[in-house]
């Protein structure tokens, strides 16, 4: 029997965290956390309501005049503690991800836990660089200068494909410059921002900074989208839902929220002919099947110039079947479970469609033994669907890569460019002039050369187009945490100013 995390006692309060302490959810409805590995409840918990999410809010508000007003370097000192504290942690928080979310032992352990605290490490430096313009006479008898402030309570829903980095990207900016936040995870997933934020007060940081809600985006996330006291809202989830918070966030109250949204994607991964084809076809299954596909980014439709066409196809189809699909707590596992068999069973469905028009390599299908009582399915490789299938067009969100041939340069970054989304992509090419018109040319937030996935925390993660809007990560992100106030003042002392005459005239 493999090593699995126990959560009962630790979240026998509740998955709530409101003012420094675990709470129970109060809208009398409950929810479970399931192992999608086995199918098996290991969790159940009050889900937060309306009132829940008031005292939340309230919790952050009345801690958000002595946060704010800490110096910089106070707060990058908390900060610092903090990624002590959850390093301290590290492998309590991998286990935790991997139960919740079926990841193996390694992508936990390897990606997401430590690029989570490497991010706190970063946000702790950043804090003490949220500077404005330098002063300066930019009109006669005055000097001019910027004020970079926190906006107030933020309000932040986070999705359960990467729980923990995605706690890590709405929260850290958001207290880095000043803020305080209320982060409501998604009810699959809750464990880890749980932990994040309890890590947190331990290191010191203020009661009242850092609060969880878990609960159904219906109730509790509509209900923090339009709180009054919220001044702005921070959204990672489908584009659908994107476009309700929008609503929701700009109708909801008399003040229009500022509102950061990183939606859907649907990748391209764009191979010239003079790619090197063994690095392209690792790349691809890699990318295609990071956290099982459930990857905004991930690389979800191949284009491949025709004279590498049939190769690729043939490399990806025999790195796939040498994919070990299994329990994410054994250790060797490749890939693991999906979210839930609701959610395999919907990547099931795009498959069985896409039957009709086109074909499957390899995979299509569930697995037997065993993991038949798991939410798996093997990875998948489709080709010779049209441009326009919705297997081609529509976020599937699981582990299944399309590749279509193109023969003209002009066309590979044409078809690449034809998706509402624009969130990442991918080209490859041993020609820096390709390489380089590849990065101009295609309509994505991050566009990787001759690699696909890879983050890092120096950097910004945003969309373009139906993938949305905002920053997160690097300091770029402290553009959407911030307002900017311009001060002048007045150097000379006159009673009379110049521009005085277009009121009083010749007096």
């Amino acid at each position: 029997m493999v090593q699995r995390f126990d959560v009962s006692e630790r979240f026998a309060a509740g998955a709530q965290y409101v003012a420094g302490k675990p709470a129970s959810g109060t809208s009398g409805r409950s929810h479970p956390v399931v192992d999608p590995a086995t199918g098996e409840r290991v969790l159940t918990f009050g889900l937060a309501g309306a009132a829940d999410v008031d005292a939340a809010v309230g919790a952050a508000r009345a801690a958000f005049p002595e946060w704010a007003g800490a110096t910089p370097a106070e707060r990058s000192e908390a900060m610092h503690r903090w990624a002590v504290r959850l390093g301290e942690l590290s492998e309590e928080f991998v286990y935790a991800e991997s139960l919740q979310c079926g990841k193996p032992l390694k992508l936990s352990r390897e990606f997401d836990i430590p690029g989570s605290f490497d991010n706190v490490a970063f946000f702790a430096g950043a804090a003490r660089g949220l500077t404005g313009v330098a002063a300066g006479e930019y009109s006669g008898g005055h000097t001019s200068y910027v004020r970079r402030e926190p906006l107030g309570v933020i309000g932040s829903i986070a999705p359960w494909n990467y729980p923990l980095q995605m706690a890590a990207w709405k929260v850290l900016p958001a207290v880095a410059a000043g803020n305080t936040i209320v982060l409501k995870p998604s009810e699959l997933t809750p464990l880890t921002s749980l932990m994040f934020a309890a890590a947190a007060q331990e290191a010191g940081i203020p009661d009242g900074v850092i609060n969880i809600v878990t609960g159904a985006g219906k109730d509790a996330g509509e209900a923090l989208v339009g709180h009054p006291d919220v001044a702005m809202t921070s959204f990672t989830g489908s584009t659908a839902v994107g476009r309700r918070v929008a609503e929701i966030a700009t109708t909801a109250s008399r003040a229009a929220k500022r509102l950061h949204l990183e939606l859907g994607g649907k990748a391209p991964f764009l191979v010239f002919d003079d790619a090197d084809v063994a690095a392209a076809a690792h790349g691809a299954v890699a990318g295609a099947l990071i956290n099982t596909g459930q990857d905004c980014t991930a690389a979800t439709r191949a284009y491949v110039q025709r004279p590498l066409y049939e190769a690729f196809v043939t490399a990806v189809a025999d790195l796939m079947s040498g994919v070990r699909v299994g329990d994410p707590f054994a250790e060797g596992t490749d890939l693991g479970p999906l979210i839930s068999h609701a959610q395999r069973d919907r990547v099931a469905a795009f498959v069985e469609r896409a039957r009709a028009y086109a074909t499957v390599v390899t995979g299509g299908q569930a697995p037997g033994g065993e993991l038949a009582k798991g939410a798996y399915y093997l990875p998948t490789l489709v080709t010779g669907a049209p441009q326009g299938s919705e297997i081609v067009q529509q976020e599937i969100f699981g582990p299944v890569l399309v590749v279509l041939p193109f023969d003209t340069d002009d066309e590979g970054i044409a078809l690449a460019n034809d998706t509402p989304y624009g969130l990442a992509a991918s080209a490859w090419s041993r020609d820096v002039f390709r390489t380089g018109r590849a990065s101009r040319e295609l309509q994505a937030g991050c566009v990787w050369l001759n690699d696909h996935i890879p983050i890092i925390s120096e950097m910004p993660h945003g969309g373009y187009k139906a993938s949305g809007h905002g920053k997160d990560m690097s300091a770029y992100s402290f553009e959407e945490y911030t307002q900017i106030k311009h001060v002048m003042s007045e150097t000379t002392g006159a009673v009379r100013k110049d521009w005085h005459r277009t009121v009083f005239g010749d007096r």
